[in-house]
């Protein structure tokens, strides 16, 4: 039997073009600045995303972590989202090894923070409280039904940063889906911040690695606390070699992954027993509800993998699903009658 594998973009293999440059990426020294592929790469990211300078990490949980560090030091505060990936699924990294107080404001369900919220959370010159140093934002945003926040919301959010004299960092581990969406340019979508990062890993299918882009001497200290958090990986063109294909020829095709998506939430709607929100489908990421209480979500799981479909239970009754590359249209039908067979069966 077929797995169709609907649990996360992280899942995707890399492709055929990616394995043969990673096989002949010219390699070197990446610590010492020598690796020839990961120096191409960067300066690509920093270009395609409009910003001045890059750096490859490992990971996005990496990228966040040394950018926090990079514009906080310790007992500072950053800002950000409630259910932010930052805040809800980095091993409260920021805090454990960098000594930074988070300071989150609710998440409205289309991922953006009130903007009143973000204003009086912000906290000056009170030796009782931890200084805020930092905004955080997330672009598309993984938990709020990977939306994607515009031009003008960021902008918005810019400006109450510069009134408090505050850096504001994008984790944008999905701009690109984002800017597909949207129908912007990336750069327009990273225009108003002064770091971001994205990943390579997740919809454009290299097996490893994010980078984060921002001004040149930021980048110099990120570089240093990168290696400070073991993310130094010598010749790692071998990984960057994949990212330059991702850049160059999986952006585009996004646009797939959001037509499965669709294509995908609107079969769910009409599962007597499955109910999805229609109008908060955006992206390639799909919430849906199972609406028999009595099934418990560990069930419902392991009976729809039982025929095939793999997808991740997200709190009582409550999944998600994401599309992409190597998830075709005939997988989305086989996934759906999946679906119905397994309903039918818990009813």
């Amino acid at each position: 039997m077929k797995m169709i594998d609907l649990r996360s973009d992280t899942v995707t293999l890399p492709t055929e073009a990616m394995r043969k440059a990673m096989a002949a990426a010219p390699l070197g020294d990446d610590v010492f600045g020598e690796d020839p592929t990961i120096n191409r790469l960067e300066k690509m990211s920093a270009e395609k995303i409009g910003k001045q300078s890059a750096l490859f990490v490992p990971s996005g949980t990496m990228a966040n972590l040394v950018s926090v560090l990079t514009w906080c030091g310790r007992g500072d505060a950053v800002v950000l989202g409630d259910q932010c990936h930052t805040f809800f699924y980095e091993s409260a990294s920021i805090s454990a090894l960098g000594s930074v107080f988070p300071q989150p404001v609710k998440n409205e369900p289309d991922g953006t923070m009130n903007l009143e919220d973000i204003r009086s959370t912000i906290r000056i010159g009170n030796i009782h409280a931890p200084r805020t140093r930092l905004i955080c934002l997330e672009n598309t945003h993984n938990r709020c039904y990977g939306s994607p926040l515009t031009v003008e919301y960021t902008k918005s959010v810019s400006e109450i940063a510069k009134e408090h004299n505050l850096p504001l960092h994008l984790d944008g581990a999905r701009i690109f889906n984002a800017a597909v969406a949207l129908g912007v340019d990336a750069a327009k979508l990273a225009e108003n911040v002064d770091s971001v990062s994205f990943c390579f890993s997740k919809g454009l299918s290299a097996p490893v690695g994010s980078i984060i882009c921002g001004p040149a001497d930021f980048i110099k200290e990120a570089r240093r606390i990168r290696k400070m958090a073991g993310g130094g990986m010598r010749q790692a063109g071998v990984l960057a070699a994949a990212g330059i294909v991702a850049m160059e020829e999986m952006i585009d095709r996004l646009a797939d992954d959001h037509i499965n998506a669709r294509r995908l939430a609107e079969g769910i709607s009409q599962i007597k027993g499955l109910s999805t929100d229609l109008s908060m489908v955006q992206t390639n990421i799909i919430y849906f509800s199972l609406d028999n209480q009595k099934i418990s979500s560990e069930r419902f799981v392991s009976d729809a993998a039982k025929e095939g479909i793999l997808f991740l239970a997200l709190g009582k009754n409550r999944f998600r699903m994401v599309t992409h590359y190597g998830i075709e249209a005939d997988d989305i039908d086989t996934a759906l009658a999946a679906l119905k067979k397994v309903i039918k069966q818990v009813q």
